[in-house]
């Protein structure tokens, strides 16, 4: 398929202050799209300049949420260059998204090149400031215009660029998590494994319950003995528990996170073991009562690795290790971000240059 590059006519001011930009809300000048029909596959790849959609009020996406979506991020290196992380994992997750939403897959090859020259064409909105980088969200949604419970046969699918601050604005701090028994996000059978809009409606309630109580994320149970952990809202978890990192397996319920593998990979490098098993919440209060859960950290996209400090589940507050961040916690946090930023080698071929 060809790409077509259709000309910017109208550049936006780049912000002036990095530092102050906020996650999602400033869009770069253009926009990757492709559109998709029965009998005819994936037509029209175009770069064209960042705009509205039209679409129809009784658009399949907007009725039956047959959608999905992946996010990513480029970096501004030590040398002025510009760098993806794992993007062909990304690729290949949102293809797997796909199959299970009943969806169109992308030709991966196609998509990475279009991304990458989308990244190249929008270079000068990757920021240069320490922690900054820009946010790519690839994105697909059906558009038939058909108020009936079926798969569509046309769909959209578009990649948009946003600037992003740095996460830790306020230095490295860790994290109060309120492990939620009453909210449910996924269930065996269900779509949790795929990064789908309705994963993360569902998932609104408890994190507003949890906002008002003060806590920072929401840990969620699993949806048959409301017993054991899977992930938290935005992030896969990881406990440092009896010499080992214990994580939960990948088995449909949860999200088969970039930077889960990523640091799962480093953690194995250092020579520590680690078990993906199914882990009780009560085996987490007592590790954190009794020692012998050291730290607790989150992995994902936006924060990479962020540290808990605090589990509180009914009403008991649990503290993890001195509340403070951990060693390995912050070894993780530095190696990956080093690798990602280019000061550091990376040893495993993670790094896709534009």
């Amino acid at each position: 398929m060809d790409l077509s590059i259709l000309p910017l006519t109208q550049p936006k001011a780049r912000p002036q202050d990095e530092n102050a930009l906020a996650f999602g809300k400033t869009f770069s000048d253009r926009m990757f799209v492709m559109e998709y029909a029965a009998g005819r596959g994936w037509h029209s790849a175009r770069i064209q300049p960042y705009g509205p959609f039209s679409l129809d009020p009784a658009a399949a996406v907007l009725h039956y949420a047959q959608e999905i979506f992946e996010g990513l991020k480029a970096f501004r290196r030590r040398d002025g260059g510009i760098a993806l992380f794992r993007p062909m994992d990304n690729i290949q997750r949102f293809n797997r998204s796909a199959e299970r939403m009943c969806m169109p897959q992308v030709d991966e090859a196609f998509f990475l090149r279009a991304l990458k020259e989308l990244v190249r064409l929008e270079a000068d909105w990757v920021p240069r400031s320490e922690g900054t980088s820009l946010y790519i969200r690839p994105t697909m949604i059906a558009t038939d215009p058909y108020l009936g419970v079926r798969p569509s046969d046309t769909y959209l699918c578009y990649v948009i660029l946003s600037p992003v601050a740095a996460y830790y604005k306020g230095g490295f701090s860790p994290v109060k998590i309120w492990i939620a028994d009453e909210f449910v996000r996924s269930a065996p059978g269900g779509t949790g494994e795929a990064k789908t809009g309705g994963n993360y409606a569902a998932s609104l309630r408890a994190s507003m319950e949890a906002a008002k109580l003060g806590f920072d994320q929401v840990l969620w149970l699993d949806a048959v003995q409301r017993k054991y952990v899977e992930e938290v809202g935005s992030m896969n978890i990881c406990f440092y528990l009896d010499g080992k990192v214990v994580t939960s397996p990948l088995k449909g319920t949860i999200l088969d996170g970039i930077t889960r593998r990523s640091v799962l990979t480093l953690i194995r490098d250092l020579g520590i073991e680690v078990e993906e098993r199914a882990l009780s919440v009560e085996e987490i209060m007592d590790g954190a009562a009794s020692g012998r859960l050291r730290e607790a950290f989150g992995t994902g996209t936006a924060a990479v690795v962020s540290p808990v400090g605090q589990f509180t589940y009914r009403g008991h507050n649990a503290q993890v290790g001195n509340g403070q961040v951990g060693e390995l916690t912050l070894r993780l946090y530095e190696t990956l971000t080093g690798i990602q930023y280019g000061r550091l080698p990376d040893a495993h071929g993670w790094i896709e240059t534009v």
